[in-house]
């Protein structure tokens, strides 16, 4: 029976992973704990792959990446640094309840950008939009996916956890030159899905009503917000220089973050305790346990037994449809930094090779993998639409949001891998 499954590692190694993530979605339990105790039972004990060569594959540098960022976006979520930008925000509208979700997309987009990430962002603006939602008169459901779909659209930036997580998997396959054109595309679809919500779950209406002067968005608009302190200024010069340093002396943004926070820690400007607990741990353990299951599936096989599987779906000209629609509806169940990008991104190439596709259609089925497993995240089962469903306050029957929020995050998985097959392969924008 060894011997059986020693000469088949290619489809154990695939089939491990699929039974991992649906025993993860099933029991709730870190993907990425479970994918380093399969590695060790798939690669040496059925494989006999050395155990210190496994080790080898831990992605030490993203761990660094994701662990530094993370650190120092939780000192500016401890500190109310990110809470008082989101009300000076919400302060700019004047009022004007049909821009309120307008701005607050833009908001979501570049705090997500500058990077704490999607999921950090989302978690942090959820409660207090959906109450201001309830408090103004917005459909909850308009300004979940909006403000969501904001926070998405910046997931992909060279500075958030998602950006880094899969220009790192991209820097493994000899790509380095598409990170600015995946966060452009990924503005351009969230952009073009938010404003499909805004108007489709009352965004007219509330054009009617933005001049009424009863409306409690006035009240809103006249509120007063303390000025940022000490702490909150230093931390917002902290993340300027954390920019001009990664962009402009292409510095490690991990390594830099560390420094930076630490030097926040010593003026007191959070606690270090506080900022530690903000960091998600179990996400970073998830991405960087899954990619040594991957890069175990890329020495033995498995990866290019996945790419023959969905090489027998697709043709040139269909590829990105295909592959979109599998990305995301795997991506309604599963992480998209964990799973989707790590095990789909090395794929492309070799399914494009297997159905005699030019090379250059690369991009626009990089893009569509990253894109199209972003945009189901807004269902209530995936961590960005859950939080959403939790920070609604109890004025807001929870169960017509959660049913369209399903629908929505859902029906993406057909609308995204078209809208992706339309833009990227049709028209030629990645």
């Amino acid at each position: 029976m060894l011997e059986f499954l020693a000469s088949n590692m290619d489809v154990l190694s695939l089939v491990a992973l699929v039974l991992a993530i649906i025993v993860s979605i099933w029991k709730n339990t870190n993907l990425g704990t479970l994918a380093l105790g399969l590695t060790l039972v798939i690669g040496h004990l059925i494989g006999g792959v050395p155990v210190k060569e496994l080790i080898k594959a831990y992605p030490v540098s993203l761990f660094i990446m994701l662990a530094g960022v993370t650190f120092l976006f939780g000192i500016a979520q401890v500190n109310g640094t990110l809470d008082k930008i989101t009300k000076y925000t919400v302060k700019s509208a004047k009022g004007n309840v049909a821009i309120l979700p307008i701005v607050l997309f833009f908001l979501a987009f570049i705090l997500s950008s500058i990077g704490p990430g999607q999921i950090s962002i989302s978690a942090l603006m959820a409660a207090p939009v959906m109450v201001l939602a309830a408090e103004v008169g917005i459909p909850p459901l308009l300004m979940a996916l909006v403000v969501g779909n904001g926070a998405q659209a910046g997931a992909m930036s060279p500075l958030a956890p998602n950006g880094i997580v899969g220009n790192s998997v991209l820097a493994g396959m000899g790509i380095t030159d598409m990170a600015i054109s995946m966060w452009i595309s990924m503005l351009l679809v969230h952009i073009l899905v938010a404003g499909f919500a805004y108007f489709l779950f009352g965004g007219r209406k509330l054009w009617k009503v933005r001049h009424d002067a009863n409306s409690p968005a006035k009240v809103l608009a006249a509120m007063v917000v303390e000025p940022f302190n000490f702490a909150q200024k230093a931390t917002l010069g902290a993340v300027g220089i954390l920019i001009v340093c990664v962009i402009g002396f292409k510095l490690d943004i991990g390594l830099v973050s560390f420094l930076l926070g630490s030097i926040l820690i010593l003026m007191n400007c959070a606690d270090e305790k506080s900022a530690f607990k903000a960091m998600p741990w179990g996400a970073i353990i998830l991405v960087t346990g899954v990619s040594v299951l991957v890069g175990l599936m890329q020495d033995i096989g498995g990866i290019e037994l996945f790419a023959e599987i969905m090489a027998n779906f697709s043709t040139p000209f269909t590829a990105t449809l295909v592959v979109g629609f599998f990305s995301a509806i795997v991506s309604a169940y599963a992480s998209t930094s964990g799973v989707i990008m790590p095990a789909f991104l090395p794929m492309a190439p070799l399914l494009l090779a297997k159905i005699g596709s030019d090379p250059s259609a690369l991009p626009a089925l990089i893009t569509t993998i990253v894109v199209a497993g972003h945009l189901t995240d807004m269902s209530p089962l995936s961590t960005t639409g859950a939080v959403f469903i939790s920070g609604a306050p109890d004025s807001i029957d929870s169960k017509p949001l959660f049913k369209g929020m399903m629908i929505w995050g859902l029906s993406m998985s057909v609308f995204g891998a078209i809208l992706c097959w339309l833009l990227f392969t049709v028209l030629g924008l990645a």
